[in-house]
């Protein structure tokens, strides 16, 4: 399921990152990678914050739908 629908507070791994490659590159970079483990802290008009690597992250909804969890 993309990321936009995991629950506040859960944590997920990180199935799939779908989109370009300087997409998955971005995310990557951010600490998005496949096997890793990410919880959402809190939405904001469907903008997610998300914690990643002892990081918090502020990520779009857009940009959250291409990661699978």
């Amino acid at each position: 399921m993309p990321l936009t629908m995991a629950g506040i507070g859960t944590e997920m791994q990180i199935k799939k990152i779908n989109g370009r490659d300087e997409t998955k590159r971005f995310l990557e970079n951010l600490g998005f990678i496949i096997g890793g483990e990410i919880m959402v802290v809190s939405t904001i008009n469907g903008n997610l914050i998300v914690k990643v690597k002892d990081s918090r992250v502020a990520v779009s909804k857009e940009m959250a739908m291409k990661i699978i969890v």
